[in-house]
């Protein structure tokens, strides 16, 4: 059954930042909601302007006071990154009424190039929100739902079979997957990629190679959730690694990976130092990994990989919907001890191994009640993630915990 449109987290937090500031920038991927949620949120009261039009893009650059005179605010003007001379002139449009908040709501899937534009011309003058691919929680349609960790509540559990579970995984979370059920999944997601590599890529001067843009990018998905060495990456690509280094901020900015960066303290361990690197959509990971069926996706060398990636971008995602900036890390000692995800909230750090296995064992918490002595302060209890139904107590207050509880 097709859908029209999925309610957003974000879009409460949207509507109070519109009440708070004179001008709001919404960025994240193409095709992760933004027009549809602006649209949906505002589009009775403002006027809407797509800046993607070249005539447009024309007016604006040609006569950016004129283009602000006839487009009144308050106005929407969607995919701005195309005009970024605008943004000083509307700098100039917001300081001759500071105090009217809600004036402009801009839009645009290029964080390199937009951010750089506002943080020097709407300093002080503009929020700045992310609206990523649909949780798991906006698929459901449950919008106020709290961590385990925050609450001292059961959660609801999601009525899905472990196949339905991975059958999400391999679709991904963007909108249009979801609105319309019947689409073919590695069709979307191929063209999705290559939209990608032609619209939002070309555009960034630091990409010169398509070709060998898109190999990185497979080289990548098969290092997902695995710490990231850049020396051999570049090596295995035949690039130098500041190449490497710059294209993975593009990838990192246009809001396409997570890089994990690894939680270290003082504490007489030799700790590893090298990042961890994951896609913010599965979808888009299985896709670049050539996983198409969930039988393969369940059972083939990459299962674990997927879960993990999967838990790691439910969090990301739903904190970064309320407006937060996530706070999250790994922990790794060089003799092999290892927390998958370690997620600050309240000053405190969640430990969180996830498992492929749905039959969870003690031993699973193993290196949580490791990390527990190392920083006895500074831990909550933590839990082991996996795919099955199971909720149990390991010991010391760690919970082995479903996905679909999370």
């Amino acid at each position: 059954m097709k859908k029209e449109y999925f309610s957003r987290t974000l879009g409460s937090v949207l509507i109070k930042a519109t009440l708070e500031f004179p001008a709001v920038v919404l960025t994240g991927p193409r095709q992760s909601g933004k027009t549809t949620l602006l649209k949906h949120l505002f589009g009775k009261k403002y006027n809407y302007v797509s800046m993607e039009l070249s005539d447009v893009q024309a007016a604006a650059n040609e006569d950016p006071r004129g283009f602000l005179e006839m487009y009144q605010p308050p106005v929407i003007f969607d995919e701005v990154q195309y005009t970024p001379e605008l943004l000083p002139y509307l700098k100039e449009k917001i300081d001759t009424n500071r105090n009217n908040c809600g004036q402009y709501l801009l839009s645009g899937s290029q964080n390199l190039l937009l951010m750089k534009q506002v943080s020097e011309s709407l300093a002080g003058r503009a929020a700045i929100l992310h609206l990523l691919p649909l949780s798991r929680c906006e698929i459901e349609g449950r919008l106020e739902v709290s961590f385990p960790w925050e609450t001292s509540q059961s959660s609801v559990i999601a009525e899905y079979s472990f196949k339905r579970q991975w059958e999400l995984f391999l679709r991904g979370g963007y909108p249009e997957l979801h609105k319309n059920p019947g689409k073919n999944i590695n069709l979307w997601h191929s063209s999705y990629i290559q939209t990608y590599l032609e619209r939002d890529v070309r555009s960034l001067r630091q990409v010169g190679d398509l070709s060998q843009f898109r190999n990185m990018l497979r080289a990548l998905a098969a290092r997902s959730a695995q710490l990231l060495n850049i020396s051999n990456l570049a090596r295995d690509l035949g690039l130098a690694v500041n190449t490497v280094k710059a294209w993975l901020s593009v990838l990192e900015a246009t809001y396409q990976i997570i890089i994990l960066r690894p939680y270290y303290a003082n504490i007489g361990k030799r700790l590893v130092k090298t990042p961890k690197i994951y896609f913010v959509d599965t979808g888009t990971l299985c896709q670049l990994v050539g996983l198409k069926s969930i039988d393969h996706a369940i059972s083939g060398p990459m299962g674990g990989i997927i879960l993990e990636t999967a838990v790691l971008s439910e969090i990301y995602k739903r904190l970064t919907h309320r407006g937060i900036d996530p706070q999250m890390y790994f922990w790794r000692t060089t003799a092999g001890t290892e927390i998958d995800i370690l997620v600050e909230s309240n000053g405190k750090l969640v430990p969180i191994e996830v498992k492929s296995s749905s039959t969870p064992r003690p031993a699973m918490a193993s290196a949580i009640k490791i990390f527990h002595n190392d920083f006895p302060n500074k831990t909550l209890p933590g839990y082991v993630v996996h795919p099955g139904e199971v909720t149990l107590p390991l010991g010391q207050g760690i919970k082995a915990l479903p996905f679909n509880v999370l």
